[in-house]
């Protein structure tokens, strides 16, 4: 079987950018079209395997949005030969939000091809992208439900998103959070922003970042936290906003 280079795998995504179908692709290209349509479904060969990426070198903003959006509604799932997939849930009916994570899987892992899985009858999608490496990148992977182990910051981490505290606060709520217009007993209304976890290290993730932006939080009841004060909310809607 021939080694199959870079150069190989980016031709290919580029024809099938440009319209062509498998065949076509092969015949131009003469791979087979088994192995396109494994690259074409992002199980990619993995071009890095004797290194993983240098952690520190990642791409801090954006690995600290998607970091975020992992924390929410992110995880991981085994494949065979020592692959991994990436999967993040969104919401269908947000399509700048969807956009916006395929960016930051891509700007995090740039030579691995990023999909979007539309379910048939709910509004979600799924982001997938296959790497061997994403558990050394989110090394929060584990067995079962995040809520039912220890989610902890590796220093790494802490570095990477110590800078873009608000783009991991974003990912939260782009992912488990929400901004809604709070009406009291309709006398008045006002905004808010609320998050949502069953994971107390994750609710304490997210009150952290609050607190290192000179951010109120108030805990709502056992799984939620919300932002009210009216300075709070205007300064979370420079980097977040409601979702589109």
């Amino acid at each position: 079987m021939p080694m199959r280079t870079r150069e190989e795998v980016k031709r290919v995504q580029a024809l099938a950018r440009s319209g062509l179908n498998k065949c076509e692709i092969s015949r131009a290209t003469g791979i087979p079209r088994s192995t396109l349509r494994n690259w074409l479904d992002g199980q990619l060969p993995d071009f890095s395997r004797a290194e993983p990426p240098v952690l520190d070198d990642l791409p801090a903003r954006a690995y600290s949005y998607l970091f975020g959006l992992y924390l929410g509604d992110g995880w991981i799932a085994q494949h065979p030969r020592g692959v991994y997939r990436l999967g993040i849930a969104l919401d269908s009916r947000y399509p700048c939000l969807i956009a916006g994570c395929v960016t930051a899987v891509r700007k995090v892992m740039p030579d691995n091809r990023v999909t979007v899985q539309r379910h048939p009858v709910h509004n979600v999608v799924r982001v997938h992208s296959y790497s061997k490496h994403w558990p050394t990148l989110l090394p929060q992977h584990g067995p079962g439900r995040k809520h039912d182990r220890a989610i902890i910051i590796e220093p790494f981490q802490a570095r990477l998103v110590e800078n873009h505290i608000d783009q991991l606060l974003r990912g939260l709520i782009n992912s488990d959070g929400c901004r809604v217009i709070n009406r009291v007993k309709g006398k008045y209304e006002y905004p808010r922003y609320q998050f949502t976890n069953h994971s107390s290290d994750i609710r304490a993730i997210f009150t952290g970042a609050c607190e290192e932006l000179g951010i109120h939080w108030t805990q709502m009841n056992r799984y939620n936290v919300a932002v009210s004060r009216r300075a709070d909310v205007a300064l979370l809607d420079t980097f977040i906003g409601a979702k589109a």
